[in-house]
């Protein structure tokens, strides 16, 4: 079984993709505990985020391909849920609590 790093305190900014342990450093929207592992894992869900939004706006200039038939939407759009269900984890009960209003998760 793998030694579980400790938890420290990050503070999350979803449209950014930052990820911080300074709550002054910048705003933020979700504050986490979390051990090293796991915020590696997040780092990679918006670095995949980050290089499909680039894919999106090259395709964005092809204007007959549909949001709904657009590989690298979904791609998004699953990737953006796992880093929901990572927050909604590893969040405090603020996180959780507005996570589970949004009704993304179901």
């Amino acid at each position: 079984m793998p030694i579980m790093g400790k938890k420290k305190t990050y503070y999350v900014a979803v449209g950014t993709g930052e990820i911080s342990q300074s709550a002054t450093s910048s705003s933020w929207n979700y504050k986490i505990e979390a051990n090293d592992d796991e915020i590696i894992k997040l780092r990679e869900y918006f670095d995949q985020n980050y290089s499909t939004e680039w894919q999106n706006f090259f395709r964005a200039h092809i204007p007959f391909v549909e949001y709904h038939h657009d590989r690298e939407n979904d791609a998004y759009d699953r990737t953006m849920k796992e880093v929901y269900s990572m927050i909604h984890e590893l969040g405090d009960e603020e996180a959780r609590s507005h996570i589970e209003s949004m009704g993304i998760l179901n």
